[in-house]
């Protein structure tokens, strides 16, 4: 165990070096969800109703969590396409020679993103202030809840990166990878409470999205912050969201790490 852990520190030490040296993969990481927040507040807002009302501050306030949830998720892609570009240039053999845990360099990679993806909510949260949101909006809160919310959003972050890493290793390029990698991600963000308040949608269509795992941090979210928006709902993940996502984040965490490991370890043979 010790000595995974410090195979897995080395190998994310190593991806944060690259990253620093290629400061392009920060900045557009960073400039997508603050395109999203400027564009749907300024465009949306005002034309979505929520709850009784279709204020545009209000609409600023509900939107950010699903905003924040988003962006943790997108970081999937990222992690697709690193993986894939390791195993294209045959690290995965020059590890393989090295004696470390097989598991590390998987871990490694996912914590590096995992902190990458703390540098661009930190960014992402500055913005939302600048453009108006607040956290106690609709209801009182606290430093504990809030930070509680952030790290419910990096835990489902962190959960998907594993996902990442399993579609990085069973495609054979980058490119593969970082389509792979997001457009299942549209479907997933979309059909929940992210953008627009699921009571709304057709029964069908509002039970998916209730028992959608990234709906359920949505929810755990906007409830922590204390933003407008709670979704009143008899779904379980609905009535319970913060157990629901830790639950949803854990399992995702426990499949896909199994599932990924099996595969960087049948990809190295």
């Amino acid at each position: 165990m010790g000595q995974s852990v410090r195979d897995s520190l080395v190998i994310a030490r190593r991806n944060l070096i690259r990253m620093t040296r290629i400061p392009e993969m920060v900045l557009f990481g960073v400039i997508q969800p603050v395109m999203f927040v400027v564009l749907f507040t300024y465009v949306f807002g005002g034309s979505m109703k929520i709850g009784n009302t279709t204020d545009a501050g209000v609409y600023k306030d509900f939107l950010m969590a699903g905003i924040f949830a988003q962006t943790v998720t997108f970081a999937t892609a990222g992690s697709a396409a690193g993986i894939a570009d390791d195993m294209q240039k045959g690290l995965v053999d020059r590890f393989r020679s090295l004696p470390m845990a097989r598991g590390a360099v998987l871990t490694g990679r996912t914590v590096a993103d995992l902190v990458q993806t703390c540098i661009t909510v930190l960014v992402l949260a500055i913005v939302a202030l600048l453009v108006g949101w607040r956290t106690g909006s609709a209801e009182p809160t606290n430093a504990g809840k809030i930070l509680g919310a952030f790290g419910l959003l990096l835990l489902l972050g962190y959960a998907f990166t594993w996902i990442g890493a399993l579609i990085g290793l069973s495609v054979r390029t980058p490119e593969a990878a970082t389509s792979g990698g997001i457009i299942w991600l549209f479907p997933v963000t979309f059909v929940s409470n992210a953008f627009v308040d699921s009571s709304q949608m057709t029964p069908w269509l509002r039970h998916i999205a209730e028992w959608n795992p990234f709906s359920a941090t949505v929810q755990a979210t906007r409830e922590l912050f204390g933003n407008p928006g709670v979704v009143q709902s008899d779904a379980w993940p609905m009535q319970h969201p913060v157990w629901a996502s830790l639950i949803w984040s854990v399992l995702i965490i426990a499949v896909f790490r199994t599932l990924a490991v099996r595969k960087y370890r049948s990809a190295a043979n």
